[in-house]
């Protein structure tokens, strides 16, 4: 993803839930960038599954 110009790829943006090529709002209402629209479209499902899983994890590592 790093060799693609960032105007070919998509993000998220929280304030409208709308997806956009290439940043076009303020960081401070995006998320990403994402490979593919897809991905955009889902940013917070896979940012609700990551956190879940983080949890899960700590709550493991905590109790030893």
């Amino acid at each position: 993803m790093a060799d693609t110009p960032t105007s070919e790829h998509y993000w998220f943006n929280t304030k409208s839930g709308q997806v956009e090529k290439g940043p076009q709002s303020s960081w401070e209402n995006r998320m990403g960038p994402y490979d593919t629209e897809a991905e955009a479209r889902s940013a917070l499902d896979t940012a609700a599954s990551r956190s879940a899983q983080w949890e899960r994890e700590d709550a493991k590592w905590e109790d030893g």
